[in-house]
């Protein structure tokens, strides 16, 4: 070979190895930079939080009690049977006070409707309770109902259309434009029927007479034009003797988790399976739904179950076997649910029954309007893993404050005083219900948060 070709041949050779190596090296190179962290060009967008202000706190009560059968010639006509008493504060000056229309009802007395003016960025928190006692020949025992805000969406859960059963669906429209309800019954008849409440106005209609044939009938309340408040009030009749009265407040909708707390159970004679009894509703879809009883003042479980649930369908389940006392029912679901507890203190003359809805989570200062009545208490649920400690003075600040201490995942309960406001102030989320009760007298209000403080919103511009 001669020497030219031999130093071809040489270069040759390194050009390959010299290529190779540099493929190499880019592969290796390309390896590593997909997996290194690339730079990134980010651009945050503008934005500023503003807190909206406030608008002016409303509550919505209820007015008469209203009797059905008393014109045998039109049996679904009412008359008022009774006015409430009412109990209200505020936090900062003295609610404006309207009253509204009530058609429907000759000689009725004053439906309110309670204004508490904001003022520039801060809204009163205000409260109201109405408390009513009757005794006549057709319609006899106690009740007792918040004053609540106005809904567009609501649910109705309790009620009865047997035999002696005088239930009647309340609707107020405290706007100043007709609203168009939808009422929808769930059960085993399933119903509809479409109202106009005229502004300013209230109007009630015999429960009957959209959900006859159903033994548990549920109601969903749907309001198109001005949200309404809406009330289920119930009576009931046996042989011939009134066997109490209630007022039951909508709940505002479906949850995967509910506490019922102020449930009572009475000492009772002979057969107790509808003494208490817990009704629920899945309106979506199948569900199950696990069921926790627990005494006031105890911890751990003094009755759990599971309850199947099949969609669209109420079912009732008898809480039977409960001791006499206090405790908080506390629901966990698949699905979302609504849910209630009906109790009783008897079946005779002199008896009464309430129904007892949810509790919803309490997590800041709020006014609690304790109505005239019976002997009264609030029963304060902690169903967190956190302990609170809950403050209870008079609103007026004419008492010292009392401080309880709830425990994690238990109830304690503190007695109060019968027309009088309280200001509530916790450490931890809890459930609180004002529970009434005496013999032939009961009633339970669950507290609710007074009207929230604007929350922060982040506007992009």
């Amino acid at each position: 070979m001669s020497g030219n070709r031999a130093f071809r041949v040489a270069a040759t050779g390194a050009r390959l190895i010299t290529g190779a190596a540099v493929a190499v090296a880019c592969v290796v190179g390309v390896t590593v930079a997909v997996h290194a962290p690339w730079p990134v060009v980010r651009h945050d967008p503008a934005r500023v939080e503003v807190t909206p202000l406030p608008g002016d706190s409303v509550l919505v009560c209820n007015g008469d009690l209203r009797a059905l059968g008393r014109n045998t010639s039109a049996p679904s006509e009412m008359r008022p049977a009774a006015t409430p008493d009412l109990t209200s504060a505020a936090t900062s000056g003295t609610p404006t006070t309207e009253v509204l229309e009530v058609a429907d009802l000759p000689d009725a007395g004053d439906v309110r409707v309670l204004t508490g003016e904001a003022d520039g960025r801060t809204a009163p928190i205000i409260a109201a309770a109405e408390s009513v006692t009757v005794a006549e020949a057709d319609i006899a025992g106690f009740a007792a109902l918040p004053c609540g805000e106005p809904r567009l969406e609501s649910w109705l859960v309790g009620g009865d259309v047997g035999t002696g059963a005088e239930d009647v669906i309340v609707l107020t429209n405290a706007g100043d434009v007709p609203a168009t309800v939808a009422l929808s019954v769930y059960g085993t008849v399933p119903g509809a029927r479409t109202v106009v409440v005229p502004a300013r106005t209230q109007v009630g209609l015999p429960l009957a007479s959209i959900a006859a044939g159903n033994e548990a009938p549920v109601v969903e309340v749907s309001a198109v034009g001005a949200p309404v408040r809406a009330v289920l009030q119930s009576s009931l009749t046996r042989v011939l003797d009134p066997v109490g009265i209630d007022l039951q407040d909508a709940v505002a909708g479906a949850q995967e988790n509910l506490v019922i707390t102020g449930v009572q159970a009475f000492p009772v004679e002979g057969d107790e399976a509808d003494a208490t009894v817990l009704r629920l509703l899945s309106p979506d879809a199948d569900s199950l739904a696990d069921v926790t009883v627990t005494a006031v003042g105890a911890r751990g479980a003094t009755t759990e179950l599971t309850v199947p649930l099949t969609a669209d369908i109420p079912a009732e389940v008898s809480l039977s076997g409960l001791e006499p006392g206090s405790y908080t029912v506390e629901i966990t679901a698949e699905t979302p649910v609504v849910a209630a507890v009906r109790q009783q203190d008897g079946a005779g003359p002199e008896s009464d029954f309430a129904w007892v809805t949810p509790a919803p989570e309490i997590d800041t200062d709020v006014l609690v309007a304790v109505p005239s009545g019976p002997a009264s208490r609030l029963e304060i649920a902690n169903t967190s893993d956190d302990d609170a400690v809950v403050s209870v003075e008079p609103a007026d600040g004419g008492g010292q404050p009392a401080e309880i201490e709830v425990p994690a995942g238990e109830t304690r309960s503190v007695d109060v005083a019968r027309d009088t406001a309280y200001r509530l102030r916790t450490t931890a989320t809890v459930h609180v219900a004002v529970a009434m009760t005496a013999p032939g007298a009961m009633a339970v209000l669950p507290v609710r948060p007074g009207a929230a403080a604007e929350q922060a919103v982040t506007v992009y511009p």
